[in-house]
């Protein structure tokens, strides 16, 4: 099953990080993911930009509106994902419990019910519900 690892960090802290701490964050998410694209569970991820620098837009009775910055006011932030391929929720939790850290305070689990166009590790594609047919109500 495909589960998103969602990342969370403070911004402040992410702003104020040593170069040392940002290598070391850097390292470890490497080996990470080379472990997990040779294991074949990692499908795909990246690291997100401040808060400060999104733009949320929201429908509601008056339309549709846009602001400049996150659309919940939070201490904590989603600073990366991973969208991973295992074969139990408990395999995903494990994985995504090893990246934190001082930088990835929380994570994340949540199970992926649909995709599209995503690819495993060398380019085969991974069929989605949508694309095999499969009845999802």
């Amino acid at each position: 099953m495909l589960y998103l690892v969602l990342m969370y960090a403070v911004a402040e802290e992410t702003r104020t990080m040593s170069a040392s701490l940002r290598e070391a964050v850097a390292r470890k998410h490497e080996a990470f993911r080379l472990e997990l694209t040779t294991s074949g569970e990692l499908l795909n991820g990246a690291g997100l930009q401040l808060p400060d620098e999104t733009t949320a837009s929201r429908f509601g009775s008056s339309g549709q509106t846009r602001i400049t910055g996150p659309l919940i006011a939070a201490h904590e932030h989603v600073t990366a994902y991973y969208v991973l391929d295992c074969a139990t929720r408990e395999r995903a939790i494990a994985l995504a419990e090893r990246v934190l850290d001082e930088h990835v305070i929380a994570v994340e689990v949540r199970g992926i019910h649909d995709w599209f166009g995503m690819v495993k590790y060398g380019g085969e594609p991974l069929a989605g519900p949508s694309d095999t047919g499969t009845d999802r109500s």
